[in-house]
């Protein structure tokens, strides 16, 4: 029979150093897991922040109003995408007609200002940030004055920016274009002769339509003579196609893919392309109303030269009576007028350098300035005319857009605007010019394994040298 084991007794030495043992393996234990917590708690907020939170932090307040990161980096990214389009159509368009844009001048200058605007990823920023802070202005006014824009001028705004009308095709209208014609006083006729008149802006002039009298019987050609008989000409118009519904839901929604590519819901779309263009039409109409259809403006003509000395010259020869369009067209270096003998039509404020304007406005008919200086050279100018005068469409559209343009400056000033100080660091580099070559290259390469034995493939571009 086996004896039994001895019990073994512990010390309460022994038991004391057990228990320190294991309060130290759980402490050892409880730091370790501790780090890994942390660590992954770092890695995962960093995750966090840089997909989700900084999205949602502002990148620009007005008044309260806030627009966040994500928005601004979508419009960063349709600026882009926008620019990169438009040097595509450039590059394609000199392949298609056999043009070297490295060669070309013109479009070697057009593509290189393109990669430029690209390559300074601020630049479009610094752009899309004065389109926000301008569009929450813009909202912030349309609110305190009732502007509204309701979801049926949405639809409306995107069925005509597609093409679909389901009321039926707008018929254009011809907006006359308002002109005036002086009325020269014995002054003006003594400096001008009337066949020297100010070039005015040319409009479209329609021809007479010639009328056909159909019971008349041809004597030129007797051959010819119509009788009842003759069967009438079928009609070739041309039938369209109808645009319906379905077709303006496809078109909707291929846009809506093309720029979810760069990251824009759907909200995104409506919101920067026909809500925010429509408060800005809205209020632009109502704070430029008082936009004069009318404006001063002076006709005058000048000589332009090198230097003072000849400019003192040139006017002395004028009080003593010399011709002022033949002294313009001898010696003036302003190529654009000194064939026309100097002469500059009518202008208005803001057209011309302002030494050059100040000193025009500031002359009599007929008087001969002293010379003025300016960054172009020394001019010698005479006025033949100065009186108000009716604006074009063109000019008029610009005053309007010259006015606004100033409103939103002087609604900047009292307005409280936060950036963010770290949205230089936050601007997106794509799309880029290579990216679409890669797309380019891509769409042939499957286009060319999808038609093994065709003869032709799609355009193939070579990535143009910087």
């Amino acid at each position: 029979m086996a004896k039994a084991k001895a019990t073994k007794i512990a010390s309460k030495k022994h038991l004391a150093r057990l228990e320190r043992e294991r309060r130290q393996t759980r402490t050892i234990t409880g730091i370790a897991i501790g780090i890994v917590v942390i660590i992954v708690g770092l890695i995962s907020y960093g995750i966090l922040n840089e997909t989700v939170l900084k999205a949602r932090q502002p990148v620009v307040t007005v008044n309260g109003d806030s627009v966040t990161m994500r928005e601004f980096q979508v419009q960063v990214k349709v600026s882009r995408q926008q620019y990169v389009d438009q040097y595509m159509q450039y590059y394609q368009f000199a392949q298609m007609f056999g043009i070297d844009p490295s060669t070309d001048p013109n479009l070697s200058n057009t593509l290189n200002q393109i990669t430029t605007q690209l390559a300074t990823a601020t630049n479009i920023g610094q752009q899309v940030l004065d389109n926000i802070i301008n569009d929450l202005l813009i909202r912030q006014y349309a609110k305190a004055n009732g502007i509204v824009v309701t979801a049926a001028d949405m639809d409306k705004a995107m069925h005509d920016a597609f093409g679909y009308y389901p009321d039926g095709t707008p018929t254009p209208t011809l907006t006359g274009t308002p002109f005036s014609y002086s009325t020269l006083n014995p002054t003006q006729y003594a400096l001008v002769s009337p066949t020297g008149l100010p070039t005015t802006t040319p409009t479209e002039t329609l021809a007479p339509t010639p009328t056909f009298d159909l019971n008349s019987t041809a004597t030129t050609i007797p051959t010819m003579t119509l009788t009842a008989t003759v069967s009438p000409i079928p009609s070739i118009t041309p039938t369209a196609t109808p645009y319906i519904l379905s077709g303006f839901q496809t078109s909707y929604k291929t846009a809506l893919t093309n720029y979810a590519k760069l990251g824009m819901t759907e909200a995104d779309f409506k919101k920067l392309f026909f809500e925010s263009p429509l408060y800005r039409q809205r209020v632009s109409d109502k704070v430029t109303a008082d936009v004069a259809h009318t404006q001063e403006q002076v006709w005058a003509r000048h000589i332009l030269v090198a230097d003072e000395a000849t400019a003192q010259s040139i006017r002395q020869q004028l009080v003593s009576g010399a011709d002022f369009g033949t002294l313009a067209t001898q010696v003036s270096i302003d190529t654009g007028s000194k064939a026309k003998g100097g002469d500059l039509g009518w202008f208005g404020r803001g057209v011309m350098v302002a030494e050059f304007e100040s000193a025009a406005f500031a002359l009599q008919v007929g008087e001969i300035s002293q010379p003025v200086q300016s960054t172009d050279g020394w001019h010698i100018i005479q006025v033949l005319g100065h009186e108000t005068r009716p604006l074009t469409a063109t000019e008029y559209s610009s005053a309007v857009s010259a006015a606004f343009s100033q409103w939103l400056t002087n609604q900047k000033t009292p307005a409280t605007i936060v950036i963010a100080s770290n949205w230089p660091s936050n601007v997106p580099s794509l799309p880029s010019i290579e990216s679409a070559f890669a797309d380019l290259y891509a769409t042939a390469t499957v286009y060319a394994k999808q038609n093994p034995t065709s003869a032709t493939t799609p355009t193939e571009a070579t990535t143009p040298t910087p």
